[in-house]
């Protein structure tokens, strides 16, 4: 299954590697194909500062705690979805976060589920009926089943 990993679900994992969405994006034996952007990349640098004060973690432990999440995840260059594709996703995105547009467009692209914990996205565009999601619940219960 494709799950594309918003950056909010990153830095959960980031910021506390022993829980459920960690287990989930460092299972092992996962038959889940993670995929995000590059903008993901971008967001965990611009907020690098804030993750190390509220993790408490060293520099070294840091860069390795994000080498290992990160390591997981295939990025996807955004200039491969089609246009057509990213268009929808803007007007899907527009009024709600623009800054999703890429998670959106990437979702689409690759047929896959979106996983993020931004309530605000997954209820503006369920109201326009756009329902491509999956929660960490559903995830980790496909994680317990394959073990």
């Amino acid at each position: 299954m494709r799950i594309v990993v918003d950056t909010n679900i990153a830095f959960s994992a980031i910021l506390n590697t022993n829980s459920r969405i960690a287990q989930i994006l460092l299972s092992p034996k996962s038959r889940l194909n993670f995929y995000s952007t590059e903008q993901l990349l971008s967001e965990i640098g611009e907020h690098r500062d804030k993750i190390k004060k509220i993790s408490g973690y060293s520099e070294e432990e840091l860069v390795r705690i994000i080498q290992l999440i990160t390591g997981r995840i295939r990025f996807i260059n955004v200039r491969l979805i089609s246009k057509e594709v990213y268009l929808k996703s803007e007007r899907l995105t527009h009024d709600i976060d623009k800054d999703d547009t890429e998670f959106i467009a990437l979702t689409e692209h690759s047929k896959a589920k979106l996983w993020s914990g931004d309530k605000e996205l997954l209820k503006g565009l369920q109201k326009k009926k756009w329902n491509k999601f999956i929660t960490t619940e559903e995830l980790y219960k496909l994680i317990i089943q394959s073990k």
